[in-house]
């Protein structure tokens, strides 16, 4: 009997990680809000086992043998490698292979001579891994002679670089989310962090140099705080010392309006084909995917490198806002190219590239962080390296989770372990079964109403 029973809790464990994969996890992160303890940690958990073996395997494999990985449209990872007995090791290791023609050595080698080319504003490239090619782009302010410059070094290095126009053109996209100040311009609030005696305002480094002073408001009445560290061109972020040093009540949360919010539960490097959004107060919250890691561009005033490419649309006045997914902070808004209307390619700096230039954490919620209550100064706040949910399966994930979630709080107790309680297999299992079939087909509907509310509320962490 009790070997039944055990076979009985092993196949609801799995049906309920097949139905958080099914709702992109939505009651992991629904979990979350409602402040069960291991919520986010079920999370991390689930991530790390299905999402994190292509980085794996790519460390481990060297990149003489791989080209980059990436989340396939059905959710598995999908490793780019160079030879048969390398696939068969990936495959070995439970994710789908890719024999391409071109290791990574070969990729970045191309990249770095089109580094050391003459510099031309307004171009940019990425490695993408998924078509084993470095894409070069050049906007419309790129001349005939520049562009037929670029492409003979591109000709030098290998049939493997291609050559794209684009519309538009590649700027900073200045403004944004709850604005920000200064007289030098307007700018957005990212995400908050801390260095645990001082909060700050993490932004666009484009934004303004240290020493800026910024207000909320046009009147200059309402100091904001004052950049005290900024990188740009290079890379492109900036710290805002908030003007009483702290970042206030809620600092862990993306308010979204009617009393609602995404709990910022910890900060990540994305994965290419993973599902992102964006927040910003000209275009409001808009979805898209990554395209490719370790971008460089070619600003009017600099080049920046080691960027986020994604083809998630934004406009002037979006700059500085967060790229995030189910509650885990990516990037703040760099700049790109169209609009909202057309489309677009979108650049964003790296969160966790520019906290370890800062020494400081992302601020995130007290479960996140282990702690019931600590507050945002307290240095309780810790960054979370896991990946989150939507590289699990990209086209199901969520922004996060944008209302509070009633019952179960305070039960210690996460609901997969509740359900999974061999003294309630039975109800366990009915509750799973009507609850696939009544969250799925509700999927459509709370991710319409969370766009409509984002579109309305677009906000950002800081108070």
């Amino acid at each position: 009997m009790r070997h039944v029973r055990r076979r009985i809790v092993r196949r609801v464990t799995r049906l309920a990680a097949v139905g958080g994969l099914l709702l992109g996890g939505a009651m992991v992160a629904q979990s979350a809000m409602a402040g069960e303890p291991g919520g986010p940690a079920a999370q991390r958990g689930a991530a790390r086992t299905l999402s994190a073996t292509g980085a794996d395997l790519v460390d481990r494999l060297g990149t003489a043998r791989t080209a980059g990985s990436w989340v396939g449209d059905d959710g598995r990872t999908v490793v780019a490698v160079t030879d048969a007995r390398t696939a068969a090791e990936v495959e070995r290791a439970g994710a789908e292979a890719k024999v391409v023609g071109h290791s990574m050595n070969e990729l970045e080698a191309a990249a770095s001579a089109l580094r050391s080319a003459p510099r031309v504003a307004g171009t940019a490239w990425a490695l993408d891994y998924r078509t084993n090619r470095v894409v070069v782009r050049g906007d419309s302010t790129v001349s005939a002679a520049d562009w037929a410059r670029l492409t003979r070094v591109a000709d030098g290095i290998g049939s493997f670089v291609r050559m794209e126009r684009t519309p538009g053109t590649f700027t900073p996209r200045l403004n944004g989310a709850q604005p920000i100040l200064s007289t030098g311009g307007r700018c957005s609030a990212g995400f908050n962090v801390t260095d645990g005696q001082r909060d700050f305002i993490l932004t666009a480094g484009h934004c303004g140099p240290a020493g800026a002073q910024w207000f909320a408001d046009n009147q200059g009445s309402r100091p904001v705080g004052r950049t005290v560290n900024s990188a740009f061109p290079g890379a492109d972020f900036s710290l805002v010392q908030y003007a009483n040093g702290a970042a206030g009540e809620g600092a862990d949360v993306v308010a979204i309006g009617n009393g609602n919010g995404v709990r910022i539960t910890g900060l990540a490097d994305p994965s290419v084909g993973q599902r992102v959004f964006r927040s910003g107060s000209t275009s409001g919250l808009h979805d898209g995917q990554v395209t490719a890691l370790d971008a460089t561009v070619n600003y009017p005033e600099g080049t920046v490198t080691g960027l986020i490419e994604t083809n998630v649309c934004a406009e002037p006045g979006d700059s500085g806002g967060p790229l995030f997914s189910d509650g885990i902070a990516l990037g703040v808004t760099s700049g790109g190219s169209g609009d909202c209307t057309t489309g677009g390619t979108t650049f964003f700096q790296p969160v966790t590239a520019a906290l370890t230039r800062l020494n400081v954490k992302l601020i995130v919620s007290a479960q996140a962080a282990g702690g019931a209550s600590a507050s945002p100064s307290s240095g309780a706040a810790v960054p979370s390296a896991s990946p989150t949910q939507a590289a699990i399966a990209p086209g199901a994930a969520s922004p996060g989770s944008t209302a509070p979630v009633t019952g179960g709080a305070g039960t210690g107790r996460t609901l997969v372990a509740r359900l999974t309680d061999p003294g309630a297999v039975g109800p366990g299992l009915l509750v799973i079964a009507g609850s696939l079939v009544a969250l799925v087909a509700t999927r459509y509907l709370r991710a319409e109403r969370d766009r409509k509310a984002y579109q309305r509320y677009y906000s950002t962490t800081w108070s």
